[in-house]
């Protein structure tokens, strides 16, 4: 596999002891391929989790879509894998089609339903993608479903929305990440599961938990136990990573983005170029 994007020769990487991602959606064109590949390209790690929904098999068994960047996505990651890099694979639910190869390996990417993982300052959490705490997934798979096939036509308005926000030298933004916080259910069922998927880890004997699955990068703590989401790369574009020292930080990419390059300057319509 080659990649379409090479990879920087120059330029110094930052070092993570861990870097959690999910919900790609590799294979649709909400998926913020190119900027999840400058996040690759800048960043490094002893161990890289994968929470899930990396590859959206629903909306590739409707229609086919994979461009040259979702292929340079996973050429990043299985190199990744290949200079020494622990790659651990929880798949979710949109891509539940590798559930069943639980505690294989594939190319050095290691698939697990999921993990436990020890901090360097000794604390031990668990990571799962997170639907298994959906009551909307559980109960009515089939509003599932139609909820999706919503949301993705809000990715589509949300890709427009950014083109024209490009071509006026501004940085990205996202449509349904403030839709989500604008609508009172929306921020109740995010509020609800946080609660819920902690204390299910605090039943469990862990000291925290980290999982992706409803797009909401997010660092809390419910009556002692850690709650992390690592967000997605759909919207947000964030990661969740570990410092060597144990430190948790959530990594907003679009920010880290716009602070890096400089923005182009827009003149008002009408006024001609300096000579």
């Amino acid at each position: 596999m080659r990649s379409a994007i090479p990879e920087p020769e120059e330029g110094k990487r930052r070092r993570y002891r861990t870097i959690w991602i999910s919900d790609i959606h590799l294979g649709t064109k909400g998926c913020n391929a190119e900027m999840l590949i400058d996040f690759l390209d800048s960043t490094d790690s002893e161990t890289m989790y994968l929470v899930g929904d990396i590859i959206d098999g629903w909306r590739l068994k409707k229609k086919f879509y994979w461009p040259a960047e979702h292929n340079d996505v996973v050429w990043r990651i299985l190199k990744r894998a290949k200079r020494g890099t622990r790659i651990v694979y929880i798949p979710g639910n949109h891509d539940e089609m590798l559930r069943p190869f639980s505690g294989m390996n594939f190319g050095g990417v290691e698939i697990r339903r999921a993990a436990f993982h020890e901090t360097a300052d000794g604390r031990r959490l668990m990571v799962l993608h997170g639907d298994e705490f959906d009551t909307i997934m559980l109960a009515h798979r089939w509003l599932a479903f139609v909820g999706d096939a919503l949301y993705h036509v809000m990715m589509e308005l949300n890709r427009y929305v950014n083109g024209i926000r490009r071509m006026l030298g501004l940085p990205y933004w996202s449509l349904s990440k403030m839709a989500k916080h604008k609508v009172k259910n929306a921020v109740e069922f995010i509020s609800k599961y946080e609660e819920v998927v902690a204390r299910a880890a605090g039943e469990r004997g862990v000291d925290g938990v980290v999982c992706g699955h409803i797009h909401t990068a997010e660092i809390r703590e419910f009556d002692g136990i850690e709650y992390y989401n690592d967000g997605d790369w759909v919207e947000g574009c964030n990661a969740l990573v570990e410092h060597f020292d144990g430190r948790m930080e959530l990594l907003h990419w679009p920010e880290e983005m716009a602070r890096r390059e400089p923005r182009v300057a827009v003149r008002p319509v009408g006024e001609k170029a300096a000579a």
